[in-house]
Parts: C-alpha cells; sequence; structure tokens
C-alpha cells in the first residue's frame, strides 16, 4: 500500500483514508479475489484439508501478489490453474508508492476504467466520459504515461522471454523467470520453482538486466541508454 497513504492516515489518526483511496479498495478486491479462487481450489482438489487450504493459500495469495517472494509451500505443484494466476497477481503488483513490484494497481485500474470508456464511447459517441480516480479527473497526459509505461513494460518482457528462449529454457521456465524477476518476486515455475542455480550463465544475465529493469521501473534504465539524455 502507498506509503503516503500510510502516512496520511497516521497524521490524521484514522483508517478512513484506505477506505476512501480508490486504488487500496481495487487492491483489496484483487487480493480477495485471487485468495478465494486459491482456496477454493485447493480444497475441491484435495490438495490440501480445509485449514490449510485457508492458511496455506491465503499465505501464497498475500506473498506472491505483494512480490514479497517468500513462500511456506511449493505452489508450482498446486492445481495448474493457481500457479499461473498467482504469477499474474504479481504483474499486477503492488500499489504506487510502495516498495512492491510489478505494473502496479493504479495502473491496471486506470487501464480498466479506459476499457470502459470505449465501450461507452462506442454507444454513445458525441458523450464526453472523463476517468476519474475518486472524485479527481485523470489528465490525459497521465493516461499517456500509464499506456506508455504498459507498453514498453510489454515490449521488455517480451524481448527478454525470446532471449530466454534462445538460451534453451522451456517456455514454461522462461515466462515465469521473466515474470517474476521483472516483478521483482523471486520464486518461479518449472525449471525456477526452487532456485536460479541451474539455469545457463547467459540465461542469468539476461535475467540480471531483468530485474534491474524491473527494480527502477523500465523507463530509469532506459533512460540511460538515450542519445538524448548524455547530450543534455
Amino acid at each position: 500500500i502507498n506509503f503516503a497513504l500510510h502516512f496520511t492516515a497516521w497524521n490524521r489518526r484514522s483508517l478512513r483514508q484506505y477506505l476512501d483511496d480508490p486504488e487500496t479498495r481495487f487492491y483489496v478486491f484483487i487480493l480477495s479475489l485471487i485468495a478465494v479462487i486459491t482456496i477454493v481450489v485447493l480444497r475441491i482438489s484435495n490438495t490440501y484439508d480445509l485449514g490449510d487450504s485457508l492458511i496455506k493459500g491465503l499465505f501464497q495469495v498475500v506473498s506472491v501478489t505483494t512480490t514479497t517472494g517468500f513462500t511456506s509451500a511449493d505452489f508450482s505443484t498446486w492445481p495448474t490453474i493457481l500457479p499461473n494466476l498467482l504469477l499474474y497477481g504479481a504483474i499486477i503488483g503492488a500499489c504506487a508508492g510502495s516498495t512492491g513490484g510489478g505494473i502496479k494497481v493504479v495502473r491496471i485500474l486506470l487501464i480498466f476504467k479506459q476499457g470502459l470508456r470505449e465501450v461507452q464511447r462506442l454507444i454513445h459517441p458525441r458523450a464526453e466520459f472523463p476517468i476519474k480516480l475518486g472524485r479527481n479527473a485523470v489528465s490525459n497526459r497521465v493516461m499517456e504515461a500509464v499506456w506508455g509505461f504498459f507498453s514498453v513494460y510489454v515490449m521488455v518482457f517480451m524481448t527478454m522471454l525470446l532471449a530466454l528462449l534462445a538460451t534453451g529454457l522451456d517456455i514454461v521456465t522462461a515466462f515465469s523467470a521473466v515474470g517474476a524477476c521483472i516483478n521483482n518476486l523471486g520464486p518461479g515455475l518449472e525449471g525456477v520453482a526452487l532456485h536460479y542455480g541451474d539455469l545457463p550463465a547467459t540465461a542469468k544475465w539476461i535475467l540480471c538486466l531483468t530485474m534491474l529493469m524491473g527494480r527502477l521501473e523500465v523507463f530509469t534504465l532506459l533512460v540511460l541508454f538515450t542519445p538524448t539524455f548524455w547530450r543534455r
């Protein structure tokens, strides 16, 4: 959760700040949805009894989706949908202004709202539908920045994925390794479920670069390779 929000809540001695924040509400919704699906699937598949399904399922959901990365169970052996669902949760990531990785919840929320606006525009072509976070309208400049980050994130992800595949890794290992590193998660699936020690040296260098780009949110590192930056 956003550190500025923590400070505001502490300064005003009120938890109302969390309830009023649209990003936090959306984040809690995502965590709750993934947690419910995980617990239900673990129980229905008889992976654990009800108690362990609740404890291990909830712990792993919170750990992975906040990109903490600590594991109390080998979730790569869970029913196929769950490891992938957790990885997608890590890609969404934590809130902006926090130490968590991922695309960030506020960006996903704005992209979702943009999608809804486009549907509304198809129905009412001449109407104006501002995108809002709470009571505040979001400017077009902010939306451009969100889409710019998202597009570069996807391009970097795909480039690193292809680079790992070129080293001989299978698609599941490569995809989860890139997802885990660019989002600063840690554990992946298949060949990187437990550690990265068995990967080829070239793959490790690729993932080191991926981690740097993820930790610095892509643009910060890419700007160093921009000629315009060095001319200033």
